[in-house]
């Protein structure tokens, strides 16, 4: 007789059962997160509570650095066209956060509309004042990057008390906000004014518990010579390691992350390596995203954890009637105190503890008697999800993956990068009907005939190794030269005959005449012979 009460208990006992990870997630946070943070008022402390879309984005990519750096040159260079409000210069140029993404039309969506989109995760924004939503905006393109991840543009951080205070909101806290939601952290350096402000300084001790998003890029470093690379290398490491303290060394690209030809071409070996290991690390974003999103799920349950903890205690240590203040002044300056005795007590680890003096600031503006007691139902509810239902995600995650066909990031410098003889700093790696007359490249082909019958052509072709060490005296880049390869290679048999190679040193060209590169070849510019291959 009433068994139905006893099977009820061991359903509610067993773990959740789930579709899909997004799915899995959303109703995880809602149904069991969700109530601690409402109760214990983790919003007003921590971070504003999650939405569908912050579990359905696409991977995103935040970009930090002081002015200068080459932040936005470095989302144009992975995009390969200019995106809509880019400037670029010297100067404090960026002085907004731009949400560069997918759109079917170029255009601009200013910050007020931006957080009013239900299908965008920039809602819980709104929080930070009109100061800021006038320095954000969304710049949207059709651009097949952006198919797979979007990128955060952010203004230069500065250094002086009198600019770091004029932005008119909390940077760093703007900082922290998107730092909990991307899924990779870049901060860039400029190898030739390796400064790090005090405002840059507080950013990254904000970005404090993302240390597993954050890479480190040190651009320009074809503007100095090696012996002076290697001392700028070392200088920013030392740096870093007085900021960061973490035990693991952060990784740092040593590359000049624009389509320009290098200035010093001595290290163009470690520049192609560190390229290929920066674009693998962002390739890999979207077949992660989900494991991310998963394991940024379980730290911020384990720090509402603690926030209850500490919010109980607090509540148990005040008066009910007289000496409401001064106690709560007492509590506030003992709260070093309070953490340890939550340490002890609840066998928790120091790392999961919110910043003390963040916490004693926040605190000086709360009313302690409206804070909640203890309420083991809610933590017993986290505790479960923590216990097991995320062990059951975790299970569905690999499942995923393994149905799923391979998720990378395509298009733009991306396909330069692994293509024909260039992707590995060695070895060998459309249009209609024409006349000769109307094919440009027919102008300087001479000239470049006579470089070709220098390079050891056997039957009428050369090796990608011969075509290389020719075209790499352009000191283009290896993403750009993959790219003229690409387009080159009309046979696709990793060789060059004479119309080829004087189609890929016309490409060469128009690069550094400062041209862009079509993302296929025009009419104008199919060799007379592969009229019917191109067709």
């Amino acid at each position: 007789m009433f068994t139905w009460l006893g099977l009820d208990e061991r359903q509610r006992k067993d773990p959740e059962v789930f579709q899909t990870v997004s799915e899995g997630l959303k109703r995880l946070y809602r149904t069991k997160l969700l109530p601690l943070e409402e109760h214990y008022k983790f919003h007003e402390f921590h971070s504003p509570a999650l939405e569908n879309a912050d579990f359905d984005n696409k991977p995103m990519v935040l970009l930090v650095g002081q002015y200068s750096t080459g932040k936005t040159t470095f989302i144009r260079y992975l995009l390969e066209q200019d995106f809509p409000g880019m400037r670029i210069g010297p100067e404090p140029t960026t002085d907004s956060f731009t949400a560069v993404m997918k759109g079917d039309v170029e255009g601009i969506i200013p910050g007020n509309a931006l957080v009013v989109d239900p299908k965008k995760p920039f809602r819980k924004l709104n929080a930070f004042g009109n100061a800021f939503l006038n320095r954000l905006i969304c710049a949207q393109l059709p651009n097949p990057v952006l198919e797979s991840i979007s990128i955060i543009d952010t203004p230069g951080i500065l250094s002086g008390e009198k600019q770091r205070t004029s932005r008119g909101y909390d940077f760093a806290a703007v900082l922290e906000w998107f730092a909990e939601r991307v899924d990779r952290i870049i901060l860039l350096f400029d190898a030739h004014k390796l400064d790090i402000s005090d405002e840059f300084s507080e950013v990254i001790k904000a970005l404090k518990n993302h240390e597993d998003k954050m890479r480190v890029v040190l651009n320009k470093a074809d503007q100095i010579e090696t012996q002076q690379l290697m001392r700028v290398y070392g200088a920013l490491m030392w740096s870093l390691g007085k900021i960061v303290n973490t035990p693991e060394v952060l990784r740092v690209y040593i590359g000049s992350f624009w389509s320009h030809p290098l200035l010093i071409p001595d290290n163009r070996k470690l520049f192609e390596a560190e390229a290929q290991d920066l674009f693998r690390d962002i390739q890999s974003l979207p077949r992660n995203a989900a494991l991310r999103k998963l394991n940024d799920l379980i730290k911020r349950a384990r720090l509402a954890k603690v926030h209850a903890y500490i919010i109980s205690s607090l509540k148990k240590e005040m008066p009910s009637v007289f000496g409401k203040d001064n106690k709560k002044k007492e509590l506030v300056k003992n709260l070093r105190v309070i953490y340890g005795r939550i340490e002890r007590e609840y066998q928790i680890s120091p790392g999961d503890f919110p910043n003390l003096k963040k916490m004693q600031e926040l605190l000086q503006a709360q009313d302690f008697s409206k804070f909640q007691p203890i309420k083991s139902k809610l933590l017993d509810a986290v505790e479960d999800m923590l216990s097991k239902d995320i062990a059951k995600l975790m299970v569905l995650v690999r499942k995923e993956e393994s149905h799923k066909p391979i998720q990378t990031v395509k298009g733009g410098a991306f396909e330069g990068t692994l293509q024909g003889p260039f992707g590995h700093g060695y070895g060998e790696g459309a249009g209609e009907g024409i006349d000769d007359i109307n094919w440009v490249v027919s102008r300087d082909k001479p000239i470049y005939d006579e470089i070709f019958y220098t390079l050891s052509p056997i039957n009428g072709k050369i090796t990608g190794a011969n075509a290389k060490k020719e075209l790499v005296k352009s000191k283009l880049p290896n993403t750009v030269l993959g790219k003229i390869w690409k387009l080159s290679d009309i046979d696709r048999d990793g060789m060059l005959d004479d119309e080829e190679f004087a189609l890929a040193n016309h490409l060469v060209k128009v690069k550094l005449e400062g041209h862009e590169l079509p993302s296929e070849l025009p009419v104008h510019l199919v060799p007379p012979s592969k009229r019917k291959l191109a067709e």
